[in-house]
């Protein structure tokens, strides 16, 4: 599940004409990044949902050629956010655990690709959403406090309050789909499966390998393309 419908709005003026998946950084349109990481991880078909200027993401991902084989969730009539957009995308995942990833979401791999060791991480005997986090001190282009602690095996608790946490989710994780029942079928964000997830103790993360880059405004695009630059020399 590639999450691209969102309305981008601290990306602006960029996204007065283009959806932020097709903001470009390192010569590469975002969502081509994560499309790309896809292929690379193996995973044959892909779920895009659409909303801020659809008709141009819609066009530019059913263009690609080869893997993942592209499938659409049009939410043109109404922008259910991260959550009600996966929800509604269900059917077009599947009944088995899948991947969701933010197509704005970048990193530099470490020695083992990221994706490919979520998947493989991820035990649906003591889990139902297992989250790829970043080490918030150490990502490029984010200033945040964090999102989670996480315990010696794994589990991951929300930040506690006034205080900064070691980890920030980093835009990718594996989500059971019964962790969508009983959710509302308008509009509702991710955060809702992440607590439900947590409060039953199957929620769970794994450190990124690498280097997460935070892309959130037209400044952050110069400082990721330093940063790849500089990993690749």
């Amino acid at each position: 599940m590639v999450l691209a419908a969102g309305m981008g709005t601290r990306m602006r003026p960029l996204t007065d004409t283009r959806p932020k998946p097709l903001v470009e950084v390192d010569g590469r349109p975002l969502v081509d990044h994560v499309l790309d990481r896809l292929a690379a991880s193996g995973i044959e078909d892909a779920v895009v949902n659409v909303h801020h200027h659809a008709d141009l993401l819609e066009h530019h991902v059913k263009g690609r050629n080869g893997t993942p084989r592209i499938h659409v969730s049009d939410e043109r009539g109404r922008l259910l956010e991260t959550g009600g957009g996966t929800k509604n995308a269900l059917p077009l995942l599947g009944k088995e655990p899948f991947i969701a990833i933010n197509a704005d979401t970048i990193w530099i791999e470490g020695v083992r690709p990221n994706l490919s060791r979520l998947a493989a991480n991820f035990d649906p005997e003591r889990m139902d959403c297992l989250l790829l986090v970043a080490a918030t001190a150490l990502s490029v282009g984010y200033d945040g406090v964090g999102d989670f602690t996480m315990d010696g095996e794994g589990h991951l608790s929300r930040r506690p309050e006034r205080l900064v946490a070691p980890f920030v989710y980093a835009g990718a994780g594996v989500f059971a789909p019964r962790l969508f029942e009983d959710t509302p079928d308008g509009p509702f964000s991710l955060n809702l499966v992440f607590d439900r997830a947590r409060e039953a103790g199957r929620l769970y993360g794994l450190r990124l390998e690498g280097v997460w880059m935070h892309v959130g405004t037209p400044d952050a695009i110069g400082e990721a393309e330093a940063a790849i630059r500089q990993s690749s020399d």
